[in-house]
């Protein structure tokens, strides 16, 4: 656990302690101790060094120092901070039957409840963050594997089975890649760039709409798909921010997912301008090959809308990854 910290009250109202919990107990410091079980301190502190002396438990397995802020007590506005002594749970308990008192017992009973419930709670968090690591995982290699496979349906039945190792090592290699964090950052085409207009890409969308049922297809949200669509042609000093035809590609598509500028079909649209804007610059076909398949676009759209903000480059460097190897068959 974190080191939360709770206030405990005791059933009459007459105690408050604030209570650290970390590494799954509580932690109380003498004072604190004093304060739960109304015993003077010099009590409590006997109590702790017999608890040790009869091996009842180990120190160094109970206690711990935490740094402890107080307010400086020469200089106004001045804080200090030193390390205390603080035991746990078993140490709180055992000082609690030697004692004898009621108000440590309904202490016990409080603390108990209050770790299993973080224990539970953090059980869960842990569950649902496994899981949504399993499913990163899984759309990623899904969407791999179906790159391989659209590459694969797309070279003509040959009884020559280089060809077929060389397409399915394309697919591996970018699994080795994306291990040891080694995707493209780079394209490989530069040359001057046609980018379409606004109104270009907006027609295309358009011709869009009677294919799919839906009343909010396309409608705009905002006017972020204008964003878009300029950000790739950005440069510094008369130099692109994105050099090559695949890196210009790759933040299009991301961009467009991204800013969801469109009530619906916003992963439709964007590959749709991904696939104008690689047409547009002469790279949507390698030879009589289209440069990527339905699949693999698909597959790497998906990608980009499960994806984290943190995961961007990531992202994009998969997509210029993919382009760079489809290039090369």
């Amino acid at each position: 656990m974190n080191n939360k910290v709770e206030i405990y009250k005791n059933p009459d109202g007459q105690t408050e302690i604030k209570v650290n919990f970390d590494q799954e107990t509580v932690w109380l410091n003498q004072e604190q101790l004093s304060q739960l079980f109304d015993r003077d301190r010099t009590v409590i502190g006997r109590h702790i060094q017999k608890i040790f002396y009869e091996g009842e438990l180990i120190k160094d397995e109970v206690c711990a120092n935490f740094a402890h802020t107080t307010q400086h007590g020469a200089m106004q506005d001045k804080t200090q901070t030193k390390m205390v002594e603080y035991y746990n749970l078993d140490v709180i308990i055992s000082v609690g039957y030697r004692v004898n008192s009621k108000k440590g017992t309904q202490f016990r009973i409080w603390a108990t409840q209050r770790l299993k419930d973080y224990l539970v709670e953090g059980y869960a968090v842990n569950e649902r963050r496994l899981a949504q690591k399993n499913q990163e995982i899984k759309v990623l290699k899904d969407g791999i594997s179906i790159l391989t496979r659209a590459a694969a349906g797309q070279i003509e039945n040959t009884e020559n089975g280089n060809e077929w190792l060389a397409v399915f090592s394309q697919g591996l290699k970018l699994l080795d890649d994306y291990d040891h964090e080694t995707l493209d950052s780079k394209g490989k085409t530069i040359k001057e760039t046609v980018y379409p207009s606004y109104d270009e890409y907006m027609f295309m969308i358009n011709k869009m709409v009677s294919d799919f049922e839906s009343a909010v297809f396309a409608k705009p949200k905002d006017n972020s798909f204008k964003s878009s669509i300029n950000q790739i042609q950005q440069s510094l000093g008369g130099v692109d921010c994105y050099p090559s035809i695949e890196e210009k590609a790759a933040n299009l598509l991301y961009f467009v997912v991204k800013n969801h500028s469109f009530v619906d079909g916003n992963k439709r649209i964007a590959a749709a301008c991904f696939l104008l804007f690689l047409e547009k610059n002469n790279m949507l076909q390698n030879g009589s090959n289209t440069i990527i398949s339905n699949e693999a676009l698909a597959s790497l759209t998906l990608y980009i809308a499960m994806s984290k903000p943190e995961e961007a480059e990531t992202v994009k460097n998969m997509i210029i990854s993919v382009l760079n190897r489809s290039e090369n068959r």
